[in-house]
């Protein structure tokens, strides 16, 4: 890669942790101000922070973008620069864009600093990851093996809310509601949510095969 390429390469990657980073980040000040407002404990604001997939996979991200360059030689660094989980977090990434922009956008309108991080978590941090994994990631071995795999990664997450809800009776998005549309029609949702993110991993594959040639 030449001098330019390499220099592109780099500050891709560091205005992706940043983003990554801020929007997490101001996501929690604003958690813990809400739960603070409504009488609740720092760890109550921590609890309802930690519900949503656009947190956790917005944390993916931060965590596959800082450890590997932090600590190369740890096993959750090595574990975290691996083909598979980069492109896994770049499947997710963007099924928190695709899926906040065509299910959730219209059913609320953030203001201040809500907005600015609802398009840190849900546009800026998915471009610049997904910028960064196409010019960046390793994608010499990945194959249609691998999907399976990834696909654990939104289904713990859907077993996870699930659990949530039914321990707290609130759950973290309205199509993941079983008090309001049952349990049926909310596994049918979230099949459908899984379906998708596989779509989207065979882009990324695809992607990954052009780039091999």
């Amino acid at each position: 890669m030449s001098p330019g390429g390499a220099r592109f390469r780099e500050l891709v990657a560091i205005l992706a942790v940043i983003a990554a980073w801020s929007g997490l980040l101001l996501q929690l000040y604003l958690s813990l101000g809400i739960a603070s407002a409504n009488g609740k404990t720092l760890a109550d604001g921590v609890w309802a922070y930690l519900a949503y997939f656009t947190v956790l996979t917005n944390l993916l991200v931060a965590l596959v973008l800082t450890l590997p360059r932090l600590f190369p030689d740890f096993v959750a660094g090595r574990f975290l620069a691996s083909p598979g989980v980069q492109a896994a977090a770049a499947a997710a990434i963007l099924l928190v864009a695709f899926g906040y922009h065509l299910l959730l956008r219209e059913l609320w309108n953030p203001q201040g600093l809500q907005w600015l991080a609802d398009v840190l978590l849900h546009y800026v941090t998915p471009a610049l990851f997904v910028l960064h994994w196409i010019i960046a990631a390793p994608k010499r071995q990945l194959t249609l093996r691998h999907i399976p795999a990834w696909a654990l990664y939104p289904l713990g997450y859907f077993l996870y809310a699930l659990a949530r809800g039914q321990l707290t009776g609130l759950y973290p998005y309205p199509f993941l509601d079983v008090a309001a549309l049952g349990l049926g029609h909310t596994l049918l949702n979230a099949l459908g949510l899984v379906v998708g993110y596989a779509v989207i991993a065979l882009g990324l594959l695809a992607v990954a095969r052009l780039s091999r040639r």
